[in-house]
Parts: structure tokens; sequence; C-alpha cells
């Protein structure tokens, strides 16, 4: 059993937590695969319909950032994997049984019982997409031009997942500035129009974008942002605005089989991010990636313990622009791309060609009050504690009303993607 060494307070050990082996299992949990693993019907949390799909999906998330990390090891990952997720179940509307479940399996729709899933898909966008969250996502399905579309298809399409097909018109000027245009007004601007040709010979081409802003729930002092060393390597240093908060209410634990100081920071919202701090900077990212899944997340939100620390974290500001197409080919999904069978969309054969992925993610000071909330309360320490992330680490956006996944990221150089 991993366990989450969690601090010393008043002389005494606070108690072990339930967290879970690499793979993510809980000790009285059957071991899963390291692509994911079912939702535990003991947990009410997950009894909720919407939560439930959000771990489901969540998992497709952790399985999607997983293979993108391991083909850029040495580079920044940025992906917000709902956005590509809803293009997917969207998708499989239009899917006959075989390839539904193709589409469902690497969703893990198989492991949940809901006759409804894609009713409860509408709950869920809805839910994380609330004015006060902060975060926009959009995605959109694109057909090759000329392409006849069932109405069966539209009506369900536009009732659970509220945006209609686009049918390309072969003209690639034209196409890309369309697609611009609705990113544009998806994201009220907030995402840079895109330059990259849409090729003329796209079947089926997926898009997902999202946005993310934070703003703290405590907010930093600007006049305390400075410039300082970043970590790349053991031998390599960069400067970076960093942001620093010496009496920072923050929530922490020690993973002593990951080998990473773990805290989670409270964003407005009720959303938070949670952070994987490795202990040596050399210290390969592999281990703490294989571990991530919805579950494990869970139980670390359940386990950490609020304390004070000194904390300091980059200002981060960053967007990623391309294609997922490969990784999404790796994870049990290369049948859309050779033979589905989407008979409930047209008549004529069509395939899955590219899945197009655009994300912005920022942080800077901003933050709804300068002072810690009077409901935290921080466990006495017996030694000072210092959080900095001033090195390589992960982080995970988490909306705590559903736990749903909606950002993930590794951040080797926190200048940019």
């Amino acid at each position: 059993m991993q366990a989450l060494m969690l601090l010393l307070w008043a002389g005494a050990l606070l108690g072990p937590g339930s967290c879970q082996d690499n793979a993510g299992s809980l000790e009285d949990s059957p071991a899963p695969d390291t692509t994911g693993v079912p939702v535990e019907e003991e947990d009410p949390f997950f009894k909720v319909p919407v939560n439930k799909l959000a771990a489901a999906i969540s998992n497709f998330g952790y399985d999607l950032y997983r293979v993108r990390s391991s083909l850029s090891p040495t580079a920044n990952v940025l992906l917000s994997p709902l956005s590509v997720a809803t293009a997917l179940s969207a998708l499989s509307l239009g899917a006959e049984q075989r390839t539904e479940s193709t589409i469902h399996r690497a969703l893990y729709y198989d492991l949940i019982s809901n006759p409804d899933i894609h009713g409860t898909y509408k709950e869920l966008l809805a839910a994380v997409t609330a004015p006060q969250k902060n975060f926009k996502s959009a995605s959109r399905i694109i057909f090759e031009r000329k392409l006849r579309i069932k109405s069966s298809f539209v009506a369900p399409l536009e009732k659970s997942y509220g945006t209609r097909p686009r049918i390309l018109t072969g003209n690639s000027r034209l196409d890309l500035q369309e697609v611009n245009n609705w990113v544009q007004a998806q994201m009220k601007g907030k995402i840079a129009r895109s330059t990259r040709e849409i090729p003329s010979e796209i079947s089926i081409l997926l898009l997902g974008v999202a946005y993310f802003k934070g703003q703290w729930v405590t907010k930093f002092d600007p006049r305390k942002t400075s410039l300082e060393d970043f970590h790349l390597d053991e031998e390599r240093t960069v400067r970076v605005p960093m942001m620093s908060d010496p009496k920072a209410i923050l929530r922490y634990g020690l993973d002593s089989d990951l080998s990473c100081k773990i805290a989670q920071l409270p964003l407005t919202g009720s959303m938070s991010i949670i952070f994987f701090l490795p202990l040596k900077v050399t210290q390969n990212l592999t281990m703490i990636e294989e571990s991530l899944t919805s579950e494990f997340i869970h139980d670390i939100d359940r386990e950490l313990k609020t304390i004070q620390a000194v904390l300091t974290i980059p200002k981060l500001k960053l967007s990623y622009e391309g294609e997922v197409t490969k990784s999404l080919q790796e994870i049990k999904l290369q049948s859309l791309f050779d033979s589905p069978d989407f008979t409930k969309i047209t008549g004529k054969p069509i395939k899955l060609t590219q899945v197009e992925h655009r994300g912005g993610f920022e942080w800077n000071e901003d933050g709804a009050s300068t002072a810690p909330s009077t409901g935290l309360q921080p466990a006495r320490l017996t030694f000072p504690l210092d959080y900095h992330l001033n090195q390589p680490f992960i982080f995970v956006l988490r909306d705590t009303d559903t736990g749903a996944l909606l950002f993930i990221g590794k951040i080797l150089d926190p200048r940019g993607i």
C-alpha cells in the first residue's frame, strides 16, 4: 500500500493516508491495469451520476495525458482532456454498436451503468463551465465537403452537446477562417487564431478547445513576486517570475512511494489545483504520471492536511495548439481511423482522420481575498515547511464539485510550451 506520509503535528504523526499503489488502486480494491480503473461503488461521491461520469472521462484524460507525455518526454505538456472527450462522446451518437463500443470503452463508459450518458454529459458540461468556474470548453465535429448528414444525428447532438456539425467548403482559407471565428466566439477571444491549414483530405475532424484563468481563493501580493531560479535540471537554471507567500495556507502531504511532495491550492468557484513536486530535480516524472487516476486524486483530496507554509510558485501563461491524433490511436481508438461504422451519420463511408486540440491556461497573483479563509485552521507543525515549485512538476486542475479533470500539465520549463 502506498502511504501518503502526512505531517508531524504537535509531535504526533498525522495518520497514514489511504492512497493508492503506483497504478492508483486502494489497498482493498482490485488491482487495475495502469490505464485506468473503475470507479468505486462504495464511495458515495461516485454514486452521483454526474460525478461517476466525470470520473470515467477523467480516467480517459489521464490515459491521454500519459501517452501525450511519453511522446514529448523533454517538453511541457498542456492538455484539457475534457474537450477531447466531449468531441468523442458526441461522435459516438453517430456510431453503430461496434464503433460506439470502441469509443465508450476508451471513455470508460463500459464501467458505468447509465441509460442516459449523453443527458448526464450535458449536466456535467453545464456544471464545469458555469461562469464562476472561469473555465471554458467547447468541442466540434467537422465533416468532409458535400457530405449529407442525417437529421437523426444532428438533433441529439444539439440537445446534449449544444453544438452543430460543420461541413467543410473545400476552400482551405475560408474553412480555416470559419473555424477560427468559431473558436474565438466560444473562447471569448482568449485563444489565438490558428494559422494551421485544414488538410484537404479530411473525412472527420474533431476539434476540442479550452481556456482557464484561475483566481486563487487567497491572492498573492504582487510586491513579493520576483525573478528567481527555476531548476530545469541539476545543472541548468532559468530566471522566471515567482509569486511568493511566506504564510500560505495550503493542503499538503508527502508521498514516500512516489518520492514527491503534494500540495493543493484552492481556487474560486469550487476548483483546486493539485501539484506533484518530486523530491529531486533529476527525478523522472513517469512514476507519478502512472499513478494518476480519478480515484487517486479523490483520495488525495480527502487525505491532505491543511498547513501553513512558505510558498513560491511561478506565474504561468501557457498555450497549446496541435494534434492529439497519434495519442488517441494509441489508447484503444485506432479502429476509428481505419474502418469505423458511422452509418447513423451518413450513408457514405467516413472515418476519423484528425483530432485537434487548442488550449490556454494561466494564473497570476489574482485572488478573491488578501487573507486566508477563517474556516481554514492549519495544523501546528513541529518544524517549518517550505513548498517551492522551482523545478519540474505536474499539476492537475480539478473541479471540486464533480471531481472532473479540467486541465493537466507537465511543466519542465514555466517560460512556455
